[in-house]
């Protein structure tokens, strides 16, 4: 039975996340991979898309017959179907190299590995869902300008999604079903979901680059782009400001600030007879403590005041029990103060979700550093998750101080009965940390 034209068109733009309704058959007999023709096909990119030419030419070509087209490996190999390039035009590869290296560029192995972990996605449908998202990601800002689109291209128009989405958006929005059921075979290999292929040669094989080269290559394509401003499209643009100024973990950032202030010296130390100091020795008569380390005690303050929504409160009781995870796992060396712009009772943590976190009015957190150094035994290091509403102690306490800031974007949020209203930075001997979806840290 003949194929229509189109359908062989859509069959060769598979290695671009085309839609397929049979996965490409190798001709019989296949020649050698035409690697004048790959290469002026690269060149071409280059030249369209010059701020990603250093990508472009790091990438290590392996010529390989168990791939359907072109895909690439988390080690920033990509493998060449030879019969997929003698049929497909010099400038339709051009597209598949630019679509291929968007890839690893954007870390989508990476990122797909964690989203596996946080979401428990498991099996190769779960991967065929992340590669078609990915796919969205990278597909509507990859062609025109110089590149060929090639019919049947996997869009987010196609999924019925709006365009400028990152894949982990793409994921919670669509499901396996009737309108991708013709992309079974889509496949861009491990650089594209995380998943390794048959046909990788793995992290010992030849010519892969380290994770410190891959850092390096993503470094310099986002000084292209940064140095090139308006050249580039929004995601592109979008992603070489995160690759100079990468999110963060907030949480593990927390914890760290944390643990580091638990740990300082003077932190969770005391004197104990419970075994004498081995200078006992040189007074005789007497019996002199030994300094010993306990697990530190932690007081978090929460911020209960208006301007801080449900969502955040119940964030911060979350960030408590991870807290007492991160010093240890001794709830018992953990206490919670609510405050607004008076502080509450000092409630000692047994079960996060048992704290009523009353409050509601105004701010004023000197208060709850007042109820958390009053209430003994002191605390060797004070939490304090907050909007930044509040007036803060002049003098420094004698503990360390993490704070915690729940993010605010515009100014004119602060106080609406106030619009010249600017609250105070916390004080620089405070460790800070930004909670939300990227963070930050000074």
């Amino acid at each position: 039975m003949s194929t229509h034209p189109a359908e062989a068109r859509t069959a060769q733009a598979h290695g671009t996340g085309a839609r397929t309704a049979e996965p490409p058959v190798e001709p019989p007999v296949a020649g050698a991979l035409d690697l004048e023709k790959l290469f002026a096909a690269r060149l071409h990119a280059a030249r369209v898309r010059p701020y990603l030419a250093t990508a472009l030419f790091a990438l290590h070509t392996v010529e390989s017959r168990q791939v359907p087209t072109m895909a690439v490996d988390r080690h920033w190999r990509c493998y060449v179907s030879p019969g997929f390039v003698d049929r497909t035009p010099v400038e339709e590869l051009a597209g598949v190299w630019v679509h291929e290296v968007s890839h690893l560029l954007r870390d989508h192995h990476g990122r797909g590995d964690r989203v596996a972990r946080e979401r428990g996605l498991t099996g190769p449908g779960e991967r065929l869902r992340m590669n078609i998202a990915a796919d969205c990601e990278i597909n509507d800002d990859v062609y025109g300008e110089g590149l060929v689109q090639p019919e049947g291209v996997v869009t987010p128009e196609y999924l019925g999604l709006s365009p400028g989405r990152l894949m982990e958006d793409y994921l919670r929005q669509f499901r396996l079903g009737a309108r991708t059921q013709d992309l079974v075979w889509l496949d861009c290999g491990s650089g594209a979901d995380g998943l390794e292929r048959v046909w990788d040669l793995g992290p010992d094989g030849a010519h892969g680059l380290s994770a410190q080269e891959q850092d390096a290559v993503r470094f310099r394509v986002a000084q292209g782009i940064n140095g090139r401003p308006g050249t580039a499209p929004a995601g592109w643009r979008r992603w070489a400001e995160e690759a100079f100024h990468p999110p963060q973990p907030w949480r593990e950032l927390l914890g760290a600030a944390v643990r580091s202030a638990a740990s300082g010296a003077g932190a969770g130390e005391d004197y104990s007879y419970a075994r004498p100091s081995r200078r006992s020795a040189a007074v005789p008569g007497a019996v002199l403590p030994s300094l010993r380390r306990r697990p530190p005690r932690v007081c978090v303050v929460i911020d209960t005041s208006g301007s801080v929504s449900d969502d955040e409160l119940g964030s911060a009781l979350l960030e408590v029990a991870a807290i007492a995870r991160a010093v240890g796992g001794r709830s018992d060396m953990v206490s919670v103060v609510p405050c607004d712009a008076a502080a509450r009772i000092v409630h000692p943590l047994c079960a996060g979700e048992g704290i009523p976190l009353l409050g509601g009015g105004g701010t004023d957190l000197r208060t709850g550093f007042a109820k958390a150094l009053g209430a003994g035994p002191r605390p060797d290091v004070i939490v304090v998750l907050t909007d930044g509403q509040t007036p803060w102690p002049a003098t420094r306490p004698p503990c360390r101080t993490v704070v915690g800031l729940f993010p605010r974007q515009r100014a004119g949020r602060w106080n609406e009965n106030d619009p010249d209203y600017v609250p105070d930075a916390p004080p620089p001997w405070a460790r800070v940390v930004t909670i939300g979806s990227g963070s930050g840290s000074r």
